[in-house]
């Protein structure tokens, strides 16, 4: 079953060299990335409609395989040497929803 990254950002980006140093470090492993853990990009910042409740500065929608794979993607070390930076650049909050 298909497993999403929902991704917000939840204020301005507070260190733009921080958050240019994650985005280098994520695009750096994309191809592994898309490789072990079936990641498929299906939304990254597009424009936005607030229908309800608080808007976002930014949204990512993230699919994957399924919810092991999603896991394994967060907790690789790949990624978890460039979070630390992403937290440092701007407030985020992560969700993993199982799909349908």
């Amino acid at each position: 079953m298909p497993a999403y990254m929902i991704v917000t950002r939840e204020g301005p980006i507070a260190d733009q060299e921080a958050m240019d140093t994650y985005s280098a470090m994520n695009r750096a492993n994309a191809a592994t990335f898309v490789a072990h853990y079936g990641i498929r990009p299906l939304a990254v910042y597009g424009a936005q409609q607030l229908l309800e409740g608080d808007g976002a500065d930014g949204a990512i929608i993230l699919e994957f395989p399924d919810a092991a794979k999603a896991r394994a993607w967060y907790d690789s070390p790949e990624y978890q040497a460039a979070l630390p930076y992403r937290m440092k650049a701007a407030p985020y909050r992560v969700l993993l929803v199982e799909g349908l």
